[in-house]
């Protein structure tokens, strides 16, 4: 991944933070027919590895399983934060008019050798960890238990189990620390202004861009 060094996020566990706050990689291999990219649900424990490990299920009858069983090193992505930015929040664009747009967005990027794993009871662990993720901030969470246990056990057939060893990871936020001081805080005014979503980007351009007062 192309990183300036204003953008790198080394820290592990800042890294580990977004794919547990963003769980939704998508799995890269390369295999004899070529590429293959599927979006799916991860865990990620920062045990036994240095680094960490990914966890993840996804259907039988997605054929990226077998290309996953090889053993051959796969990439994943991992999408946090992300939204577009207008050249007229620049204090620059009235001073000189030399800007243009861009787009601001925090990203951690995963490589490893995976192993294909069926068992059953590392299944019903996996898929129970990654559903009280999900579920414990609701006020009445869901529990796979909820579910009859024949059909639990049904839909367990139905799956294969994925665990990636963390071999290499790498973050990159990029929220506008390359940009002038009044720059950045045009950007984080910006946001705010649009509101929902956009208040999430606005703390991290100015946590990342050293805007404590912002």
């Amino acid at each position: 991944m192309y990183q300036p060094p204003h953008f790198r996020e080394d820290r592990i566990d800042v890294q580990h933070d977004l794919i547990r706050t963003h769980p939704l990689g998508l799995i890269v291999t390369a295999g004899p027919g070529g590429l293959m990219a599927n979006p799916i649900p991860f865990l990620v424990d920062a045990e036994p590895s240095p680094n960490g490990t990914l966890r993840a299920h996804l259907a039988h009858a997605n054929p990226q399983w077998q290309e996953l069983a090889t053993g051959t090193e796969c990439l994943v992505v991992f999408q946090g934060p992300q939204d577009y930015v207008t050249p007229s929040w620049y204090a620059t664009k009235r001073e000189t008019g030399k800007v243009v747009p861009t787009w601001n967005y925090a990203t951690v990027h995963v490589w490893g050798r995976p192993r294909v794993i069926e068992d059953g009871t590392w299944l019903r662990s996996q898929i129970g960890a990654l559903t009280r993720l999900r579920e414990g901030v609701r006020a009445v969470p869901w529990k796979v238990e909820d579910a009859p246990e024949a059909y639990v056990t049904a839909q367990i057939k139905g799956i294969i189990g994925v665990e990636i060893p963390i071999d290499r990871i790498e973050g990159k936020w990029k929220m506008s620390q390359n940009r002038p001081e009044a720059d950045r805080a045009g950007v984080v005014a910006g946001y705010r202004a649009e509101g929902g979503a956009e208040d999430a980007m606005a703390a991290l351009v100015a946590d990342r861009g050293g805007l404590t007062d912002a």
